[in-house]
């Protein structure tokens, strides 16, 4: 094999082949060995992979390789979140139905995922668009339904004017929908919600026990799941003649700010508001405007703060005869606390902006450390920090928290409009999850409703409940429910003619649950408990941070609901989870300012100065900012061309040592070839090192240090990276086996000049073998053609991961740096536990210290063994 190049477009089928036909990667459930399950985020069947799969699957394929050699039963499957809207997008433009567009889509990635030498186990694949898994998913609704975890009720709801079906808070990216981007509107709908906020405590409670996973994740968590714990509190309204309410009832977090109050906002959907908008046209149009906007916390959080004076005042209820007015404004929402809060413009940046733009007072009532409060006044931001009560009556001197509890004693013991003031309340930012779309492409809904019966479960012998194949996308709206016949049903109860439900469900209910049907794809119940339970928790779950929120927390939610209707013994589905950056490549435009794809581009360099022409035209483009690859910028780089080009190997390996993997990725042709440099480089040494196994016995010397020093760098290197890549550091243990090819290259170059002794030849034969394992995980390829050209038997696959000799990961020789008067001058290298006498005289031999000294003799020399030396002059 000398002088030959490795050639990945031969050898990378071939391997592929031999695993498919061994069935490398196929898992057993009962194989006795530990279960380690690692999953990535499974995508959705748009047609093409792209560069984030790469590196997406890329990790989870080193990760489960590793765990596989270290002699664990490894269970990594691949399947495809399959329903949604873009494909009825497709097929309406396509003119064809959105499942052979899915279908066609996931066989062509298939390909592509399989190019790419994935350790997946085929034989679990799974697709949620087929009634083989939504059978399932519709029983689990049933269950929940009987178990109380699901309720139908009228909501306000984001309602997406383009793709026609209602969005989630989440789905709504400053104020426009998520896929469409149309501007959302509010509509009153009834639908289906899973009662989640059930569990909003446990499932705040629990991320402190979710220790492997990224504390960035935790956080936005904890501020979806929005905890906070405050007062109830009525205000008494002032005689009027436009509603008959005696109180408006807030919630607040602030109670000790009570006395820097200056007025009150309602909700636009508070019942009072649309009691006063009745006869209020300014007030109904305000509230008009409000529902063409989404409601998302970004959203509001963003928006000028607008409102509308209601006519309406309240007694204030700590300072005599004042009143504070009452109006509606659009950044109080009817779905957390009461819909109505007290605003305090010196504490609160919304309160404030909201005050300043109608004249409303501004009393400070919360001195910061140190402050004057003869001087202590507001001006563009509210004052949110800590500090001492004042301008506050008989608060005046507490903390925040002593006045808290206090104003909520006081409150608690007064009575307005026949009920105590107030009274101390948690509350939640979590939301039901409401699960109804509009649409076609997605898992039925398994309920019927009758005139007579009501809503009534679909039976359990007549799931799943199908979607029709002749289907029609000619009308707007829900396909579903415009079929001649599906909809139609005798009720299951009574037998009057009743109606299907319409509505599908969120398919982030279908990811919802996947990772728990892998464990069984076959059963013929949603899980086989027993083998769910041993697999679950998954050990380590890969993707983007941009599921931290809807996809975990659905997740996290889901896999309690299946633990009380008895699918599974276990309430978190993830123990360790990895969030990893984006992959980037430089934009480009032409001079009439439009994106240029990175194909097309040519790049030349003089000196430190960049410029690019167009390869077909020549003509002149402009460089622009690394951005996150996207089909709108163009500056997509793609997979089966870098794989045709480079092979999978190269790619998998650039993904992996560019940079640390939580981070951003800049894709460049440089970087990409530079790892197809180094696969040739693996191959070429490979082939030496077989050559020198070939070499007459003849021994010049017997190489016994160089074999010694050669052993520990391969030990070393064993060891680091199986922990490197344990901990995900994957970039570092790149590095690790770069430092260990550039060892084993030196030392071959004396062997092969002037022969190498047996205890040589045993060292380079053990680092070639340990390096062709240690790279198996990223280039599993080229690992399997190394492995076969050193006459290994089986496959590398297969193998074990190398047993690491403790003995050689000892240090003989440390490196103790070397101060003069303080200041560290040099270094020396000597033997561990050297005599202290010794150390002195090695150190007074150098020459940094000869020169400092200038023939004087020092004061002292101090050793600390093993440690530092210090040269006192």
């Amino acid at each position: 094999m000398s002088g030959e190049r490795y050639n990945p477009r031969e050898s990378e089928p071939k391997w592929q082949k031999i695993w498919d036909e061994r069935q490398s990667f196929v898992t057993a459930n009962d194989d006795p060995r530990e279960p380690y399950y690692v999953l990535e985020m499974f995508p959705y069947p748009s047609g093409r992979i792209h560069m984030g799969h790469v590196r997406n699957y890329a990790m989870g394929d080193v990760v489960a390789r590793y765990h596989r050699a270290r002699g664990k039963n490894v269970l990594h499957p691949m399947g495809w979140d399959a329903f949604g809207l873009p494909a009825e997008n497709a097929a309406i433009e396509r003119k064809t139905h959105p499942g052979t567009w899915t279908y066609q889509n996931i066989e062509a990635m298939k390909v592509q995922l399989k190019s790419m030498g994935l350790s997946i186990d085929w034989t679990r694949e799974i697709a949620t668009c087929s009634p083989d898994y939504y059978r399932h998913q519709q029983a689990m609704f049933l269950d929940m339904l009987e178990a109380g975890l699901v309720t139908r009720k009228s909501s306000k709801v984001n309602w997406d004017p383009v793709d026609m079906t209602v969005l989630a808070n989440e789905q709504v990216i400053d104020g426009k929908g998520w896929r469409s981007g149309a501007v959302v509107e509010q509509r009153e709908l009834t639908q289906w919600f899973f009662r989640i906020s059930d569990y909003a405590e446990d499932l705040l409670e629990a991320l402190d026990r979710l220790k492997d996973w990224p504390e960035k994740v935790r956080i936005m968590q904890r501020n979806w799941i929005g905890k906070s714990e405050g007062l109830r509190l009525l205000f008494a309204l002032e005689p009027n003649e436009r509603t008959q309410a005696g109180a408006i009832e807030v919630f607040t977090t602030r109670p000790d700010t009570i006395f820097g109050a200056s007025f009150i906002a309602l909700s636009p959907d508070h019942p009072l508001t649309a009691e006063l908008a009745a006869g209020h046209e300014e007030l109904a149009a305000f509230v008009a405007e409000f529902h063409r906007h989404g409601t998302a916390t970004e959203t509001l959080e963003k928006a000028e703060k607008k409102g509308v004076f209601t006519g309406l005042f309240v007694n204030h209820p700590v300072i005599e005869g004042a009143t504070l007015p009452v109006y509606v404004a659009n950044f109080v929402l009817m779905d957390y606390g009461t819909g109505a809060i007290f605003g305090c413009p010196a504490h609160d940046q919304r309160d404030l902006d909201f005050a300043r733009k109608y004249d409303l007072q501004v009393v400070p009532v919360v001195l910061p450390p140190g402050a004057d409060p003869q001087d202590f006044a507001i001006g563009a931001e509210a004052y949110g920090e800590a500090g001492t009560i004042f301008n506050s009556g008989f608060l005046d001197g507490l903390t925040i928290e002593q006045a808290k509890k206090t104003i909520a004693e006081f409150f608690g013991a007064r009575i307005v409009d026949g009920r105590p003031q107030g009274r101390v309340e948690v509350n939640y930012r979590l939301r039901d999850w409401g699960i109804s779309r509009q649409r076609y492409w997605g898992c039925p809904i398994p309920v019927i409703h009758c005139e007579v019966c009501g809503t009534v479960p679909v039976p359990r012998k007549d799931l799943p409940v199908v979607l029709p194949e002749d289907v029609s996308f000619d009308k707007p709206g829900n396909a579903l429910d415009h079929h001649p016949s599906w909809k139609h049903v005798a009720c299951p109860q009574c037998g009057a003619p009743a109606r299907r439900e319409t509505d599908t469900m969120d398919t982030f209910v279908d990811s919802s649950w996947y990772y728990t049907r892998f464990t069984a794809p076959e059963a013929e119940t949603p899980t086989i408990p027993a083998v769910a339970n041993r697999w679950l928790p998954v050990d380590q779950y890969i993707g983007g941070v941009e599921h931290a929120i809807l996809h975990l927390l659905y997740s996290r939610f889901f896999t309690r609901a299946m633990k009380a209707t008895g699918h599974v013994d276990l309430d978190e589905p993830f123990k360790g989870l990895f969030t990893q950056g984006m992959v980037t490549h430089e934009t480009y435009r032409n001079e009439r300012g439009e994106w240029v794809a990175p194909t097309e581009v040519v790049l030349e360099t003089a000196g430190d100065t960049r410029s690019a022409r167009h390869a077909g035209t020549g003509a002149p483009i402009r460089i622009g900012p690394v951005e996150k690859m996207s089909k709108s910028k163009r500056n997509v780089v793609d997979p089966d061309e870098i794989v045709g080009s480079y092979g999978a190997d190269t790619a998998r390996w650039f993904m992996l040592s560019d940079s640390p993997p939580e981070r951003d990725v800049q894709w460049t042709e440089a970087g990409v070839e530079g790892a197809g440099r180094f696969q040739q480089r693996v191959w070429r040494l490979i082939a030496d090192l077989v050559d020198i196994e070939k070499q007459s016995p003849e021994i010049v010397s017997e190489n016994a240090d160089e074999a010694l020093a050669l052993r520990r760098t391969v030990h070393r290197a064993v060891e680091g990276v199986g922990q490197d890549i344990e901990a995900l550091r994957f970039n570092r243990a790149v590095a690790q086996i770069y430092e260990l090819t550039n060892a084993l290259s030196h030392a071959l170059t004396p062997a092969r000049e002037a022969g190498a002794g047996p205890a040589l030849r045993a060292a380079l034969a053990e680092g070639a073998e340990k390096l062709v394992i240690l790279i198996s995980p990223m280039m599993p390829h080229l690992a399997e053609s190394c492995w076969e050209a050193l006459g290994k038997e089986g496959l590398v696959a297969d193998a074990p991961w190398p047993a690491v000799d403790p003995a050689l990961l000892v240090d003989d020789e440390i490196t103790l740096p070397i101060q003069i008067n303080g200041k560290r001058r040099a270094q020396i290298a000597v033997a561990k536990g050297l005599p202290a006498a010794e150390v002195e005289a090695l150190v007074l031999a150098l020459e940094a210290v000869q020169k400092a000294l200038d023939g004087k003799t020092p004061k002292k020399i101090v050793v600390v063994p093993d440690r530092i030396v210090n040269v006192v002059l």
